[in-house]
């Protein structure tokens, strides 16, 4: 999987794999970009990791590395080459295949277990746990946050995470332009926070467009506001997300990392399919979605704002249908909604 999001929406069924066999080997295969997402998970034992864009050279490596070396296999995408890494990683697989009458629907043929993949009607957690009914492992519906083990130390590097005020962790800047909300809205909910006192702590990514982007944000709020774009790992976000009174951010891996750590969550949906990727909410337990397609929802810790629309979602990348086009159901969504949102998960 490419983004770190979807890799933490497997965490589900690695912990139910680790319940029912607590004695296994569990290796997971990730890009190399998203196996920061895994560090530090209890459930695993090693990750193996491959470039974006393999080489031969790197393909011939990892093939050595995994053939034949497992006893199950399990393919939760189904692209060919999740499938070709089950063929040769173990006897007995188990995978998402495409529906019938699409491209790749003979590969249910290679496999002795096969669950057709849904894009659209179910939530991508079921969707991984549905593999797990086909050799009958009962599921667990918690996802794991990556973990660090010195919080002292990270404690002496931000005083503020001792602060008896209290935080918020806004994090403004998706990896795509269609899923952006506008900088004067981060600007005006920071600034309604302050007022209600808490300290403003901004997240980001180590991209310069991000840093520079969250920079831009951070010098129109008050100036204790912190920035920690680009500074910290994911593992030391996540625990710094974890202790905040309330995280708000867009469609983006580090919303469905904060919802999975329990605090109060506010998150930002525009043409995305709340059904198929809404964050998954803490202590969430049921086999049914827990969002619908349309609507603002509020599903235990999180509280889903979606901008409006006929359109909405549209399920495209932006009204232009590019990944660096704006999105309109986003450009219009109102602070006031944040705001009521503010104060309802705040009350909690």
């Amino acid at each position: 999987m490419r983004y770190l999001g979807d890799v933490l929406l497997t965490t589900p069924l690695l912990r139910s794999l680790r319940q029912a066999y607590p004695d296994a080997q569990l290796d997971v295969l990730v890009f190399r970009s998203t196996a920061s997402m895994l560090e530090g998970n209890p459930d695993i034992d090693h990750i193996i990791t491959t470039p974006n864009r393999p080489k031969l050279s790197d393909y011939q490596q990892l093939f050595r590395q995994v053939f034949r070396q497992y006893d199950l296999a399990i393919a939760t995408q189904s692209g060919d080459r999740p499938f070709l890494y089950t063929l040769l990683a173990a006897p007995l697989r188990v995978a998402a295949v495409p529906p019938k009458n699409t491209t790749g629907w003979w590969k249910r043929f290679f496999v002795q277990h096969w669950t057709e993949f849904d894009d659209n009607d179910t939530h991508t957690v079921l969707q991984h746990l549905k593999l797990l009914g086909l050799i009958n492992v009962p599921q667990c519906f918690s996802l794991v946050s990556p973990q660090i083990n010195n919080i002292r130390q990270l404690a002496k590097q931000f005083p503020f995470l001792a602060d008896n005020t209290g935080y918020v962790v806004l994090h403004p800047h998706p990896q795509w332009t269609y899923k952006q909300w506008t900088v004067a809205g981060w600007i005006e909910i920071g600034l309604y926070l302050k007022r209600l006192g808490l300290k403003l702590v901004l997240s980001g990514g180590p991209a310069q467009e991000e840093i520079d982007y969250v920079a831009n944000i951070q010098r129109q709020l008050p100036e204790d506001t912190i920035n920690l774009a680009g500074q910290v790992s994911l593992a030391q976000l996540a625990t710094i997300i974890a202790q905040a009174k309330l995280y708000i951010g867009p469609d983006t891996g580090i919303t469905h990392l904060a919802a999975a750590t329990g605090i109060p969550v506010i998150a930002l949906y525009g043409p995305t399919n709340p059904v198929k990727w809404a964050p998954w909410p803490s202590k969430y337990n049921q086999n049914i979605n827990p969002f619908r397609k349309t609507g603002s929802q509020h599903v235990n810790n999180v509280s889903l704002i979606q901008g409006k629309g006929e359109c909405v979602p549209c399920h495209l990348e932006g009204c232009d249908k590019h990944q660096q086009s704006r999105s309109q159901c986003l450009d219009t969504l109102l602070p006031q909604q944040v705001k009521e949102a503010i104060n309802q998960a705040l009350k909690h």
